[in-house]
């Protein structure tokens, strides 16, 4: 009976522990995910997908650490629309000390179902950055107004200052943490999330699903990374990084063309240049400075073969510049090239354009050293008398030779010809 009763009490101590454990365990779960930088479409897909998953698991809530200086009209859309789809409530805190929620980021700002910000933020100047050049001053006006409408719904259907918020697109207002407070801009000012989730915990929010009642307290946070994929696309869709990219794909290519059968330039190159084209569908490409870039190559290669006396190559940097600076063309300057990069950039794609080509070219002149063309014009001795025929000494190899003149045996001789496996020479 002593095997029986110790197995007896094993498994109810057993089934107490798993029992306990399931009490003790949080009784809802926290999404947080961080989103930092420029708002762009890498940035939309990472908040869409992370909104799609907090339904899929019926998380609690879910928390947009935001840090943001603005971005595209676009991506912005896409994220607010997410937002008013979601069932389960979405919270935007701007965080940490220091961060801002500018331009596109008071729109998201705004759409969330909480809004909240930590001590040392501050929120406005709504300009959100659409993709293209120039507008007039009508289209200003039209985008402008739409803007204003836009935003003026999304706070109103967030019970949230409609006035401020047209006055953030208008006039560029921005507000502190404890401004946008007063102002009705954002529901709650917290110096953590910990201080967040406390604040929020009994709060009832109207989701696409329904009214519910946040139960955060007790929640368990579960933190929710962007995957590698989209780290590498958010990278290489810098502004900066995306023409560095262009860079180095037009070098590779060219190299690979000026030295045929090199292989690894040119799969570098072509690899490069479709990341760059694929950085420029998520930038406001303008297309004029891209056509002035191509333009600036085309100079330098043209430098080395015809005689400008350097003004090619002036022009060519020149244009590269002036490209380079129109290449983004946006109101945003978290969008635009640094000028720092631009003019290194342009002054090494001269050199490198014109160093290879040039390398390549007095490759192209240069005599053949092997083969048939390289015996003609090469200098020997008469190693025997030579007239219809003889024997010449070149570079150490003796060769059947004939002369339309006489030559005496130790004169200096150079080939004029090579017929099959003799040679016509000449006194040298």
């Amino acid at each position: 009976m002593k095997p029986r009763r110790f197995i007896l009490l094993f498994c109810l101590l057993i089934f107490f522990s798993i029992v306990g454990s399931l009490l003790s365990a949080p009784s809802s779960q926290v999404m947080v995910i961080t989103v930092q930088g420029v708002i762009n479409p890498v940035t939309s897909e990472f908040i869409e997908k992370s909104i799609q998953k907090a339904n899929k698991q019926a998380v609690e809530v879910l928390i947009i650490e935001l840090d943001t200086p603005g971005g595209l009209d676009s991506s912005m859309r896409q994220i607010v629309k997410a937002i008013n789809s979601s069932g389960v409530p979405v919270v935007v805190y701007v965080s940490p000390s220091g961060a801002r929620a500018a331009s596109a980021g008071v729109f998201i700002t705004m759409a969330a179902h909480i809004a909240a910000m930590a001590p040392g933020t501050n929120i406005g100047a709504a300009h959100p950055v659409g993709i293209g050049g120039k507008m007039d001053k009508t289209m200003v006006e039209k985008a402008t107004n739409d803007a204003v409408a836009y935003i003026k719904a999304i706070a109103e259907s967030r019970g949230r200052n409609s006035e401020w918020a047209e006055k953030a697109v208008r006039k560029s207002v921005s507000a502190s943490a404890t401004e946008a407070l007063k102002l009705k801009v954002v529901d709650l000012v917290c110096k953590n999330i910990d201080e967040l989730l406390e604040k929020i915990d009994g709060r009832e929010v109207i989701t696409s699903s329904g009214k519910k009642r946040l139960h955060t307290e007790e929640a368990l946070l579960v933190r929710e990374k962007m995957g590698t994929r989209l780290k590498i696309l958010k990278v290489i869709s810098d502004p900066n990084v995306a023409y560095i990219l262009m860079l180095l794909g037009f070098y590779g290519l060219f190299f690979e063309l000026t030295n045929p059968g090199a292989i690894f330039p040119g799969v570098v190159g072509a690899i490069c240049l479709i990341l760059a084209f694929y950085s420029f569908q998520t930038l406001p490409v303008n297309y004029a400075g891209l056509l002035l870039i191509i333009l600036a190559i085309i100079m330098f290669i043209l430098e080395v073969k015809v005689t400008s006396h350097g003004a090619l190559t002036i022009g060519g940097i020149i244009s590269m510049i002036i490209g380079s600076l129109m290449l983004f063309e946006t109101p945003g300057p978290f969008l635009r090239l640094s000028i720092y990069l631009i003019l290194p950039a342009a002054l090494i794609t001269a050199v490198f354009f014109s160093v290879t080509l040039g390398l390549a070219v007095k490759a192209w002149k240069r005599r053949p050293v092997t083969g048939v063309e390289g015996l003609i014009g090469l200098e020997g001795i008469a190693h025997t008398d030579i007239h219809n025929e003889g024997i010449a000494l070149l570079r150490g190899e003796y060769w059947q030779a004939f002369s339309d003149e006489p030559i005496k045996k130790g004169e200096k001789i150079k080939v004029e010809s090579v017929k099959g496996l003799k040679i016509k020479v000449r006194r040298g």
